[in-house]
């Protein structure tokens, strides 16, 4: 890969939207192709970068930029072909472990830097989305760490495993069987690596599949504890099945949502028996914690 050019997009913006727009690159785009990273400039202002490996069109990423700013920062973005470099490497530099709740996401070259009383979680970048440095993916740690203070789940369904940092969290704390599931393949795979990587191999199972419809999620129904770290349209077409495999008490974390967007899944999962437990706002998104307040377990 660093003997071929490839693109960088560039603007300017103030910080909320420069990681806004960061992020959301980064998710709307294939990690294995894309790197998007967003940092404070020497004269204040905060740029966003991004390197493509392949061309993308200028209008769809100017179209995704006025979504999480305005059209004017987004007729201010740039791209243009640059000469071969490691753009994967660059995108790591300067990538410091991330602290949510007990929580520590880090990579390799950290893994001596975790506070003893603290869960380490070693997840490479450039790999699958998931590397703890993302407002949802921290969201929904923190949304974790706020339910250990009074539960201890048994039962755990992650829905979208991306790097498998969520499934690998809840396997590290709780010492229970994490059932993962994703769309994509390679996150599948990936996810797995992590897991062995992070000594749960035993306790996390990923799996291929598309919804709640496999055999091994009805075989492990009913839940009390579910991740969905996903985006609004498969939360709202998801949020049903979701409940319907829940127990009574269970929690759900469900995130992947600009802030806009959260009071729509909060009024569905409502009228699925599900109730507001608690909120998170982190970089422009937005995490919920769910209680199961009225649904029984149907099969």
């Amino acid at each position: 890969m660093n003997n071929v050019p490839t693109y960088l997009a560039r603007l300017t913006a103030d910080e909320a939207a420069a990681r806004r727009i960061a992020n959301l690159l980064a998710e709307s785009f294939d990690p294995l192709q894309t790197a998007a990273s967003a940092f404070a400039a020497p004269d204040g202002r905060w740029r966003v970068e991004a390197h493509f490996r392949t061309r993308p069109e200028l209008a769809d990423l100017r179209a995704l930029v006025a979504s999480a700013a305005d059209k004017p920062t987004a007729a201010a973005l740039t791209l243009k072909r640059i000469a071969p470099r490691d753009w994967v490497a660059q995108s790591l530099e300067g990538l410091k472990p991330v602290v949510a709740g007990r929580f520590v996401v880090h990579g390799a070259h950290d893994r001596d830097c975790v506070p003893p009383h603290r869960i380490g979680i070693e997840i490479e970048a450039a790999q699958a989305f998931g590397t703890g440095h993302h407002g949802t993916t921290r969201g929904c740690l923190l949304a974790l760490d706020e339910i250990l203070r009074q539960h201890r789940p048994r039962h755990i369904l992650d829905l979208g495993i991306g790097s498998g940092v969520l499934a690998i969290a809840a396997a590290l704390a709780l010492h229970r069987p994490v059932l993962a599931t994703d769309i994509d393949p390679i996150s599948v795979r990936i996810a797995r690596d992590n897991a062995r990587r992070n000594r749960v191999g035993a306790l996390v199972t990923a799996l291929y599949a598309n919804g709640l419809l496999a055999r091994q999620i009805g075989q492990r129904a009913p839940f009390d504890l579910v991740f969905a770290n996903i985006l609004l349209a498969p939360l709202l077409r998801l949020i049903s099945p979701i409940a319907r495999g829940l127990m009574p008490g269970a929690r759900v974390v469900l995130s992947g949502l600009l802030p806009p967007q959260a009071n729509a899944v909060i009024a569905a999962a409502r009228t699925q028996g599900l109730a507001l437990e608690g909120r998170f706002e982190l970089d422009g998104w937005t995490t919920l914690l769910m209680v199961a307040v009225s649904r029984v377990w149907m099969r």
